[in-house]
């Protein structure tokens, strides 16, 4: 069915756009984390730290902040469905195809979201159709995702297919879960990721207990406790505080476009942090993700595009 809104979806403001490049960048750093965690903890059981550490975390804060948490079934029951396609579902199948792929690889097949969001938004949403500029765009924009990673990426394409159909359909299910997360438009962000993140935590428990069995597995190190602790805080609870806030504003395709963003963020603070050097395909991703961006928003095209002429009507002539 599709999710009704008689209005127009807003285009995104320079605010929106703020918040999604910092939210990409809390989101890219999660590769990175979750790479060095993945050393000593099994999938589901980083899939569980991550997702029940960021839930005590804005529980807590929803409690200090003088708010609650809705009760009754039919109100969680949005944060479930959340839960199993925002985080159990996607975290889990990354989480293990980066065992068997690399985070560059990963990092492309996961940036297929957006394309996902705007063909699934077409037909359950009626706020959000699919146009031209918004197809094109998102097709250069993940042309540039892939033009920055760099072609040795692509050479692992047809190797561990399990693992890279297991990263695309993450894709899909991120994809699935902004557009029903449209559902939570009135709920305040804070109480909308600590619901999600609460809702998570108890799906994975069966599976991190029959699958990963945790305490057959030494204790992790210091660097693996602070890697999940990162995950948790920053690339999780703070990040989807950031993302229930975009969605409310700006809607499904917006949202999704934050996996265009992760390579650049990462390549940012690569540069910045690591000293490390651009190469010239960087600026042609770059500017490859920004054309596409563009073009999804829509705006600075219509500029440039001449004004529609007025229709003009011929008044009916009036029998003598």
């Amino acid at each position: 069915m599709a999710i009704q809104n008689a209005k127009q979806q807003p285009a995104m403001e320079a605010a929106d756009w703020a918040q999604l490049g910092f939210l990409s960048v809390l989101w890219g750093g999660s590769f990175f984390f979750a790479k060095l965690a993945l050393g000593e903890l099994r999938p589901f059981t980083l899939v569980l730290s991550r997702v029940a550490i960021a839930a005590l975390v804005l529980n807590i804060g929803v409690r200090a902040g003088g708010q609650r948490m809705p009760r009754g079934w039919r109100a969680w029951t949005p944060f479930f469905v959340m839960g199993l396609f925002n985080s159990l579902i996607p975290n889990s199948l990354i989480f293990w195809g980066q065992t068997q792929i690399s985070a560059s690889l990963a990092s492309i097949l996961n940036a297929t979201t957006p394309l996902w969001t705007v063909i699934l938004a077409h037909f359950f949403t009626t706020d959000e159709r699919l146009t031209p500029n918004r197809l094109v765009g998102v097709l250069i924009g993940l042309l540039g995702v892939a033009v920055m990673i760099g072609p040795a990426a692509l050479q692992g394409i047809g190797l561990n297919v399990l693992a890279q159909f297991a990263v695309i359909t993450a894709a899909m299910s991120y994809a699935i879960a902004t557009i029903y997360g449209k559902r939570l438009r009135a709920t305040p962000p804070f109480i909308a990721s600590a619901g999600q993140l609460t809702a998570s935590t108890v799906l994975l428990i069966p599976f991190v207990v029959l699958v990963d069995r945790p305490w057959t597995l030494p204790s992790p190190s210091g660097s693996t406790i602070a890697a999940v602790l990162a995950l948790a805080l920053l690339s999780t609870a703070l990040a989807y505080i950031l993302y229930f806030r975009i969605l409310r504003s700006s809607g499904a395709t917006n949202i999704a476009l934050v996996t265009f963003l992760i390579p650049v963020s990462a390549m940012i603070l690569g540069t910045v942090l690591l000293n490390e050097r651009l190469e010239p395909r960087d600026f042609v991703g770059m500017a490859l993700i920004g054309t596409g961006l563009a073009a999804i928003d829509g705006r600075l095209i219509r500029r440039f595009l001449p004004a529609r002429p007025p229709v003009e009507t011929v008044p009916e002539e009036v029998a003598p």
